[in-house]
């Protein structure tokens, strides 16, 4: 039986996360090399105001730190990974688990990631439940600028685009429920290829090593242990779905017996579920739950 570690992404924040993590001497060393290099501190921002924790900026930046420090903690208890994959944001946590790339270089790209990200206007993101797929695919194929950006689960995705092709496109989907995300832009489409592009620059210096167990990648979810295709795929995430769905199903082929949500909240670990009802689950969202 094989164990992945799953990585959660924007969304899962929620206030006072990693607040119990501040007396142990791993993570107090942390927190203070990413107060020196974003310029704030993570715990300040998971401890104030929920609207500026749920602000692009200060969200993924929060996530990674917080996700990597678990992960150390497991690691250095005698847990290991199989294979790690994360959403979205999540996926920068994998790399950093399985050490594709160090903390600082990881932080430093989440930091541009965020910044980026927080810069774009004029998209939108809608999250659907309970629907027909056929017309969903129907949908996306009359749209050319309606994307699938988040392939969560075979009755939960989320499409992304200009606001007026979304709203048009909710009128013919119909699906029992649709909820707006609060995003500023319409992440993972094509709508991002600007910072995309300049994110790309910033890429391209950073060094990715051989994972040490294979990821599955967002962009791409066949497991993989080379880490320039790694980054490759890193380098389209922005603009292309999160294929989530195809991610878990590959988990019985990879006879995955149980996955481990390292970090904030339940969001895979429910997918998983529902997707895979076979395999084991856990959330190791603070220090009591590393066993």
């Amino acid at each position: 039986m094989k164990t992945a570690w799953v990585f959660p992404g924007q969304g899962s924040q929620v206030l006072n996360m990693g607040v119990d993590l501040q007396d142990i001497s791993t993570a107090q060393a942390k927190f203070k090399q990413a107060e020196e290099l974003l310029g704030w501190s993570v715990l300040e921002i998971s401890q104030g105001d929920e609207e500026k924790l749920s602000r692009t900026l200060y969200t993924q930046p929060s996530l990674f730190v917080i996700e990597a420090i678990l992960a150390d903690l497991l690691l250095e208890n005698g847990h290991y990974p199989d294979l790690v994959t994360g959403h979205s944001l999540g996926e920068y946590s994998a790399l950093y688990t399985t050490r594709v790339f160090d903390f600082p270089t990881g932080l430093k790209l989440v930091k541009v990631r965020a910044e980026l990200m927080d810069t774009v206007q004029g998209g939108k993101m809608v999250a659907l439940m309970k629907f027909d797929r056929r017309v969903l695919e129907q949908t996306l194929a009359r749209f050319p600028d309606l994307v699938l950006a988040n392939d969560n689960s075979e009755q939960q995705v989320v499409i992304s685009g200009t606001p007026e092709v979304v709203d048009q496109a909710l009128t013919e989907i119909q699906a029992k429920r649709a909820i707006p995300l609060k995003v500023s832009g319409a992440f993972h489409s094509p709508l991002m290829a600007e910072v995309s592009q300049k994110f790309q620059t910033v890429l391209e210096t950073v060094t990715f090593e051989n994972p040490k167990v294979p990821v599955l990648s967002n962009i791409d979810p066949s497991p993989c242990t080379d880490g320039n295709q790694l980054r490759e795929r890193l380098s389209q995430q922005m603009t292309g779905s999160v294929r989530w769905r195809e991610i878990m199903l590959s988990f019985p082929q990879e006879e995955v017996g149980l996955a481990i949500e390292v970090g904030p909240g339940n969001v895979l670990t429910g997918l998983i579920k529902r997707t895979c009802p076979n395999i084991a689950l856990k959330n190791v969202q603070a220090f009591a739950d590393i066993y």
